[in-house]
């Protein structure tokens, strides 16, 4: 073995997080208690403290770079516009946005490196004597960040913690990494905790194992398909998806339901729809990578919407959001719990007193000040109204709608899994032939009902996925969505039609120089 092959394989064992950021970055301490040497010694570490840091590392999937870059830029819900010089990055955004990346994006090394750390991670704390509970909350992550590179690379790679440097990982193909997470979650599913809502829920439980165990299923003509990226060519089994409904069930069930205020489920309040979040990361990143920098607070004025997929909404969904300088729009304690006296200055010290700053959802058109006078773009002096249009390179500052689901006063915890997103799959699973109680139409109309949006007077693929994008857009989960629903290679705003290969991103340089068991996936 050649000196560089070693280094090689020794930079992949080193644990540490590959950030790269457009502005700022979300940082994540790392933290172990155990020993690794060159040749494969392990000593067993306390699984308790490992398994804390295995949460920890959670809030790195609340930054803008890596993982939720692949799963969000390279969508038709955002588009990350350079302003000038802003954003430019040597091209990191655009070529996502564009479908041109290739197997040197650092956001794709970025995220393969994140996702397979963590899940040796969790490997680790497996082979550390831990309880039964602890055991079976390491196989959720294990099988959370396992899933991840399976949906996004295809091919798994996999090394037992007693494992050397000189052993080459052994790498799973995607039918088998579906097996793998599927073991992994049927394992841990009766020793998790049965836990319902809560103002937090920073831990593996039941409810959790099962959401990842309704998307398993839900994507299995995905992941077992022989040609992944070919637009309509997945076949949804009727067995499969009566599963999908089950676990569905089975979350509804540990006592879940929908919040009647939509962005509720993203403050500091309790919510009856969470059920997974980051207890390390928090949404502050999502209000800082869209809000101008004329604003208060001020944001980095980086990503927007496309305004085809802002024509999705109705006027009457409140998850369109409360603009700013709406009457309808109040400052009171449920909003902002922290404000009984006015700490932040914003004037608005009195129950029921409008609040006409930052609104919430999409932000188009004028933009206002907390005290309601007009806001003004620093840079240019003229006044700051976000736009409709926008295109992907030199963008005005001003150019594009933004989108504000966790609010600068009230921004808390990151959430990973919620309610909403469940009821939605077994809307679809019925759609796919799944058999239950219920059908698709009714499931959704449920939950517009809850909206505030009108009923549907029938369902398909396309209303499905727009319902889809409307109740979970800028979370991370509208790729593999159209992956599944056949448009993810197709034209928007920006972007042209791309060979069914980009449904897969390719698998680093690095990783491929490092491991002769990795194949470089097609098309790349």
């Amino acid at each position: 073995m050649n000196n560089k092959t070693l280094i090689d394989k020794l930079l992949l064992l080193v644990w540490g997080i590959f950030i790269y950021s457009g502005c700022t970055d979300l940082e994540v301490e790392e933290r172990d208690s155990i020993v690794l040497d060159g040749s494969g010694g392990f000593i067993a570490g306390n699984p308790t403290e490992l398994l804390s840091a295995a949460y920890n590392d959670l809030g790195a999937l609340a930054n803008q770079t890596n993982v939720y870059a692949l799963y969000t830029h390279t969508s038709d819900e955002m588009i990350p516009p350079t302003r000038g010089v802003d954003w430019g990055d040597n091209g990191v955004w655009r070529t996502l946005h564009a479908h041109t990346w290739d197997f040197t994006h650092a956001y794709v090394l970025g995220a393969w490196n994140e996702l397979n750390e963590r899940a040796f991670k969790a490997n680790q704390i497996l082979a550390s004597n831990p309880s039964t509970q602890q055991a079976a909350e390491a196989k959720f992550l294990r099988a959370f960040y396992t899933f991840q590179v399976m949906d996004l690379f295809g091919q798994v790679p996999f090394r037992e913690v007693d494992e050397g440097v000189e052993v080459d990982p052994r790498v799973f193909t995607r039918q088998q990494a579906f097996e793998f997470v599927l073991k992994d979650l049927t394992e841990a599913l009766p020793d998790l905790p049965d836990l319902g809502p809560a103002a937090q829920n920073p831990r593996a439980s039941k409810a959790a194992a099962n959401t990842l165990l309704a998307r398993l299923y839900l994507n299995k003509a995905v992941y077992t398909a022989e040609n992944a990226g070919e637009p309509g060519g997945f076949v949804f089994e009727q067995e499969d998806m009566t599963r999908v409904v089950e676990f569905a069930d089975a979350v509804a069930a540990s006592g879940f339901s929908l919040e009647d205020n939509y962005f509720t489920n993203f403050t500091t309040e309790a919510s009856s729809e969470i059920i997974f979040t980051s207890p390390a990361g928090s949404g502050e990143n999502r209000w800082q990578m869209t809000l101008h920098y004329s604003q208060n607070p001020s944001g980095w004025n980086g990503f927007t919407t496309l305004a085809e997929f802002y024509d999705k909404f109705e006027a009457n969904d409140q998850r369109i959001g409360q603009g700013p300088g709406t009457t309808d729009y109040v400052f009171d304690s449920n909003d902002f719990p922290d404000d009984t006296e006015d700490d932040d200055d914003d004037g608005n010290t009195e129950e029921g007193k409008p609040f006409n700053g930052i609104g919430r959802g999409f932000l188009i058109g004028q933009q206002y000040n907390d005290d309601g006078t007009e806001a003004v773009d620093s840079r240019t002096t003229r006044l700051l109204q976000f736009t409709r249009d926008v295109p992907l390179s030199g963008a005005a500052t001003e150019k594009g709608i933004r989108a504000i689901k966790y609010h600068p006063r009230t921004s808390g915890q990151y959430i990973l899994m919620r309610y909403a997103d469940v009821l939605l799959m077994k809307a679809e699973a019925v759609m796919r032939g799944g058999t239950s109680g219920e059908t698709a139409l009714d499931v959704v109309n449920q939950l517009r009902a809850v909206r505030g949006a009108s009923a549907l007077n029938s369902i398909d693929e396309a209303t499905l996925l727009d319902e889809r994008g409307r109740e979970l857009y800028w979370e991370g989960i509208r790729r593999t969505d159209q992956i599944r629903f056949g448009t993810y290679t197709n034209t928007w705003s920006e972007k042209t039609a791309q060979e069914p290969f980009r449904t897969l991103f390719p698998i680093p340089q690095q990783a491929i120089d490092s491991n002769p068991n990795l194949v470089q996936n097609p098309g790349y």
